[in-house]
């Protein structure tokens, strides 16, 4: 069982316009978007599941919100994307796979049971919505045995798109901190994922949960959805 998750906050959220970190934004039931991921985390590993939070954009709201969270510092948060800082991560998560999500992802809390028994085979993933394929969002396609063969927001005639919650095998992991180092620093993280595929021909495979509730809140209309299935 994995025993570190990393949720990427660093981040400004520019297109959701709110003064604070786009995971500190407040849910219908009252708790933040990081705070129903935090729960989500504890109620399926346990209390010794170590947290790390990348972060970098109003810093210190967050650490006051979360002590207990351990925590990495982006310092290039408003120069750079998503591969800087879980590569930051993933050099200090120590031995095992890691367990990632974005920090604006709102999501059915068995969404971690369904990826459980992926992550104790040690077996690298991505939790997909194939319902839907949205123009600017994530997108995937598979080859012949159902792998992951590329993953961006350009793919075409994509099977469906990235929900932001993802794992790295043991295995794997130095295979992907090794593409996260030949991204862009405008690269999304999936980009790492996309040359670990292609130069090392790791297996990364997609999980479904269209029949699960998850959703990014980039926007005001994503921020409602999330509220009405709150």
């Amino acid at each position: 069982m994995t025993q570190t998750a990393v949720i990427l906050a660093a981040g400004m959220g520019t297109r959701l316009g709110r003064p604070w970190p786009k995971p500190l934004t407040p849910l219908a039931d009252g708790r933040t978007i990081m705070r129903q991921q935090v729960d989500n985390l504890t109620s399926a590993f346990g209390d010794g599941l170590r947290i790390m939070t990348v972060i970098g954009f109003k810093l210190e709201l967050i650490i006051e919100s979360f002590p207990n969270n351990l925590y990495v510092y982006n310092e290039s948060y408003d120069q750079t994307n998503t591969n800087r800082s879980l590569l930051k991560a993933l050099k200090l998560s120590g031995p095992g796979g890691v367990l990632w999500m974005n920090g604006d992802v709102v999501f059915d809390p068995r969404v971690l049971d369904r990826v459980k028994e992926y992550i104790n085979r040690d077996e690298s993933i991505i939790c997909v919505n194939t319902a839907v394929v949205g123009d600017e969002e994530v997108k995937y396609q598979v080859d012949a045995d159902g792998f992951v063969s590329e993953l961006s927001k350009q793919v075409v005639n994509a099977l469906g798109e990235s929900v932001g919650i993802n794992f790295v095998a043991k295995k794997d992991k130095e295979l992907l901190i090794s593409g996260l180092e030949a991204c862009q620093d405008s690269d999304y993280f999936e980009r790492g994922i996309e040359i670990m595929v292609d130069l090392h021909g790791s297996h990364v495979r997609p999980v479904d949960i269209s029949d699960l509730f998850a959703v990014e809140v980039d926007f005001e209309e994503d921020l409602t959805r999330a509220n009405s299935y709150l």
